[in-house]
């Protein structure tokens, strides 16, 4: 049961000292917090649940720093939002403004409530059928700090509010509050976690379009290590989480303390450590001058800081991906929406880019239904004169050049596609437009443009819509909400293909960044409101826009324009840091790949889809029947698994060849996993090496045999091997968790870019 205590004592000095600690048995997780006089708290514990929460007192005499020769009277010892009046010397992190004079605040605590804070739904899973079942179990109970301080003299107040998800999640905020008269202008606030000196290392992802999510370490040295998202989004180069932990953490191992900004707006993650203290970990919004300005009694609140700790990066995101399906299960309670699997999907994007016409997509559909597929998604050209990406775009009206009324318009393809027991998806890209288009031209200040008289760089033709004008938002989510209804659109993918510069709304002459990101939100939150069970796919030029903001809010994200499988093994793996994996756009594509024409194998290109939302991504109308018929046995396969990768954990592992991958899902009570293992390229080692299988009961003996459609190795011709594998047999091999995950399994001798999978079931 999670709990939050208080505690009053005095330090060492006789300072007056309030101690706050706050626990999550179920998640292994605790904080602990020391509020020295009325200063604001520092977090002296973040880890694992203490066995004697009384002693959280002693904590603060047990790191406070002594004071130093050369310095000031006071050595940093850093707050939950550091400035200067606390001896802070390091980047700054409050910028507030009245009159355009920077003030240097010193808050003072006048209230501290901690509770057991009892809102929304608690769940409990059961099985029904053999597969996962959800149901409501009571009142979810989070350990709540709300602290409220001020800056009187000079008319700053803010309101901290700091909690502990069931999931192990940590979560702050902050609310500045101008209390005087006058204009009050916000910065940048940059909330902070004080993390151990031996967190060392720092792990981030950068990336650019067809290749993000690429991992780089760097040491945690002194100094200021910063990670920003500039294009009002977070970007192809943007990191999921700002990772510090021990020297040499994996997915496995050592204790790693990771941040996220859960904004979709322009951000900032950061680790800073200075030479006289510990470390912070950190992050906020990145605001423009003069766009948020407080009125008297007006408010601005930060996004939620996240942090997440685990013994690995395995279980840190953990953490996230039970957060995030929690958020998707209080929608669909709320909403009274039931829980579906996720439908195999079948986008046409690749398989026709722009040429619409109904007998090719029809012909399309049928191929698609044969295949399995549940979900057909229609991509860009359906609309007004958009017969390639310079023109139309912003014209929310169904182009009867192509999609002509009557017996062959996009309403016939829609209805067809019901009649074949499929849903039908949609793409838009509300947010953009084309200068060559009637959108543009009657509304030219629609559009964000930093002067009266020159529009910001273009990208792909475009540019952006102030959705922060309120005739825009009410034309975008109009033409929207009409087509869904007027359709019987089932799914939207949501697209946001430029980079935004210059982000100013020529209605209040401000940057907008902020109120662009909240109208995005707004859309988002209505028209699934307003037709329940309505899905949203959030793609931004594939792998861009991937945050918690809009993770609560849409129902999967496209995690790369790229399908190359063997660039996808690790995109979709430093995804998954923070993406649940139905959530993770992962289909099938051509070979060559269209974006690197590199060629690899069908058995490939399915087995990297085969944990996350499965989907389609190539002309089949193109295909022999018996490529069709092996897609449908691996959707057949994949179907039977996919409720349990909805709740499973994901887990990969440290391979010591960096030639090899081994990722895979594990059930809840660790009964049964599934893992893949991938040969990106040509190992050292010949046969490949023994590798381990994580995340399974130490002492539970498993029967370790391989998926039926990875059986045939010399079927698919995938294999080097010239002897048989001994355990590659449909009775496989007996062994326990533990020696699975430590001196491991041989997986069978593969050629590069192959990939096969395997199952582990407790006997």
């Amino acid at each position: 049961m999670s709990h939050i205590r208080k505690f009053q004592g005095n330090a060492a000095d006789g300072t007056a000292l309030t101690g706050v600690y706050a626990e999550q048995p179920g998640a292994d997780v605790a904080f602990a917090l020391v509020f020295p006089a009325n200063d604001l708290p520092r977090f002296v514990h973040w880890g694992r649940p203490l066995s004697a929460p009384e002693t959280v007192l002693g904590m603060y005499d047990a790191q406070r720093p002594q004071r130093v020769s050369g310095a000031l009277d006071y050595t940093p010892y850093p707050s939950v939002l550091p400035t200067q009046s606390e001896s802070w010397l390091g980047a700054e992190r409050f910028d507030v403004r009245r009159d355009g004079r920077t003030l240097f605040c010193k808050f003072v605590v006048s209230d501290i409530k901690v509770e057991d804070v009892q809102a929304g739904n608690a769940y409990e899973m059961g099985v029904k059928d053999g597969y996962p079942q959800w149901s409501v179990n009571g009142t979810k109970t989070t350990p709540t700090v709300v602290v409220t301080a001020e800056d009187a003299e000079q008319g700053v107040g803010i309101v901290w509010t700091c909690e502990l998800d069931v999931s192990g999640l940590i979560r702050q905020r902050a609310k500045v509050v101008n209390l005087a008269e006058g204009r009050l202008e916000v910065g940048k606030v940059e909330l902070a976690y004080t993390i151990p000196a031996d967190a060392t290392e720092i792990l981030t992802t950068t990336g650019h379009h067809l290749h993000e999510r690429s991992p780089q370490r760097q040491p945690l040295t002194v100094g200021r290590f910063e990670k920003v998202a500039m294009a009002g989004r977070p970007d192809f180069d943007a990191t999921l989480l700002l990772s510090v932990g021990e020297t040499g953490f994996g997915f496995t191992r050592g204790d790693v303390y990771s941040a996220h900004v859960g904004w979709s707006g322009n951000s900032v993650l950061s680790a800073e450590r200075l030479p006289y203290t510990a470390g912070v970990l950190g992050g906020g919004e990145v605001l423009f001058g003069g766009e948020i300005c407080l009125g008297k009694g007006e408010g601005y609140t930060t996004p939620w800081l996240y942090g997440s700790y685990g013994e690995g990066l395995n279980e840190v995101a953990s953490r996230f991906h039970a957060y995030i399906r929690n958020a998707h299960r209080d929608w669909r309670a709320e909403h009274n929406i039931a829980a579906k699997p996720r439908p195999v999907i079948l986008n046409t994007w690749e398989a026709v880019y722009f040429n619409h016409d109904y007998d090719t997509l029809t012909a399309l559909a049928d191929k698609a239904a044969e295949s399995g597929v549940e979900r057909f998604v229609v991509d860009d050209g359906w609309f007004g004169s958009r017969r390639d990406d310079t023109s139309g775009l912003g014209d929310w009206e169904v182009s009867q050049e192509v999609w002509p009324d009557g017996p062959k318009s996009l309403k016939a393809l829609a209805e067809y596609v019901h009649g074949k027991g499929m849903e039908f998806g949609l793409w838009f890209e509300p947010e953009m437009v084309n200068p060559d288009s009637d959108m543009f031209r009657k509304h030219p200040d629609w559009v964000m443009k930093p002067t009266a008289n020159r529009l910001p760089m273009q990208g792909r033709t475009q540019q952006v819509v102030d959705l922060a004008n309120p005739d825009a938002f009410e034309y975008v989510y109009g033409a929207m909400d009409k087509l869904v209804g007027d359709l019987g659109i089932d799914y939207i993918k949501w697209d946001h293909n430029k980079l935004v510069t210059e982000e100013v709304s020529p209605l209040t002459g401000r940057p907008a960044a902020h109120a662009q990101t909240l109208a995005v939100y707004r859309i988002f939150h209505d028209l699934k409101a307003a037709h329940p069970g309505l899905e949203i796919e959030s793609c931004s030029s594939g792998g861009g826009r991937i945050d918690v903001g809009i993770l609560e809010l849409a129902d999967r994200v496209w995690v790369s324009d790229c399908v190359d499988p063997v660039e996808r093994a690790d995109i979709q793996r430093y995804t998954s840091l923070l993406v649940p994996p139905e959530m993770m756009g992962e289909h099938v594509g051509d070979s060559p790949a269209h974006s690197t024409h590199r060629a690899t194998s069908q058995e490939m290109r399915m087995a990297m889809t085969f944990f996350g939302h499965m989907g389609i991504e190539w002309n089949l109308l193109k295909q022999p029947q018996e490529d069709i018929d092996k897609l449908h046995e691996w959707v057949t396969e994949f179907k039977k698994h996919r409720e349990w990768f909805a709740v499973d954990t994901v887990v990969h592992s440290d391979a010591a060849d960096p030639s090899v991958r081994v990722d895979g899902c594990v059930m809840p009570d660790k009964a049964a996993a599934i893992y893949r293992f991938t040969q990106l390229t040509t190992s050292q080692t010949y046969p490949v090496s023994p590798v381990r299988l994580p995340g399974l009961d130490p002492d539970k003996v498993y029967e370790v045999s391989p998926l039926d459609v990875s059986l045939d190795l010399a079927g698919q011709d995938i294999g080097n091997g010239q002897s048989p594998l001994g355990w590659w047999t449909a009775e496989g091999v007996k062994m326990t968790g533990r020696a699975l995950a430590t001196y491991g399994i041989r997986p069978p001798a593969l050629h590069p870019a192959q990939a096969v999978l395997f199952k582990v079931v407790a006997i």
